[in-house]
C-alpha cells in the first residue's frame, strides 16, 4: 500500500465514495492527513470489503497515568477472509525515544511518555486481536509513502 503524494493536514471529516463499505459512525473523523490518505485507499480498495474507523474500544492500562482507559484504533478493516486492525502512526512513536541529541528535558519526558503508552496501547490491541482472530498492524510512513 503506497500513496504517490503527501497532503498538508486534513483534519476533519472523510466521505466515502462507496459508503456501503462503511460500516462504523457516522461522521467518519479523521486527525491527520495520513488517515485521510488512509481512508481514501480503504474507501477505493476493491479488496477491502468493510471497514470502520474508530469502532473499536479497548480498555488497557496507562502506564504513565497510572489508571485505566480506553483505547480506540484507527480502523477496522476486512480483506476478502481476514480481518485488521491498524493503527497509524509516526515511525518516531514506534520506537524507544533516542538519548542523543539536545533535547529539552521536557521533550524528552514527553517522547517516553508517549512511548510507553502507545506500547500499553499497542500490547492491549495485539491481545484483543489474538483473542478475535485479527492480524494487528501498525502504519508508518515507511509503509504509507513506500516508493515501489
Amino acid at each position: 500500500m503506497s500513496f504517490v503524494k503527501r497532503k498538508k493536514s486534513n483534519k476533519g471529516q472523510f466521505i466515502p465514495r462507496f459508503p456501503n463499505k462503511y460500516t462504523g459512525k457516522y461522521p467518519i473523523i479523521v486527525r491527520s492527513s495520513w488517515e485521510r490518505l488512509f481512508c481514501q485507499w480503504l474507501d477505493a480498495n476493491k479488496k477491502v470489503t468493510a471497514w470502520s474507523s474508530e469502532a473499536i474500544i479497548i480498555p488497557y492500562y496507562d502506564p504513565v497515568q497510572k489508571k485505566k482507559r480506553r483505547y480506540y484504533p484507527d480502523f477496522w478493516m476486512k480483506v476478502e477472509n481476514k480481518k485488521y486492525l491498524i493503527e497509524v502512526k509516526p515511525f518516531k512513536e514506534t520506537k524507544p525515544p533516542s538519548k542523543r541529541g539536545k533535547k529539552s528535558s521536557k521533550t524528552k519526558l514527553h517522547q517516553e511518555a508517549t512511548y510507553l503508552t502507545n506500547q500499553a496501547k499497542f500490547d492491549a490491541a495485539q491481545k484483543y486481536c489474538k483473542k478475535m482472530g485479527y492480524e494487528w498492524k501498525v502504519l508508518t510512513e515507511r509503509q504509507l509513502f513506500k516508493k515501489k
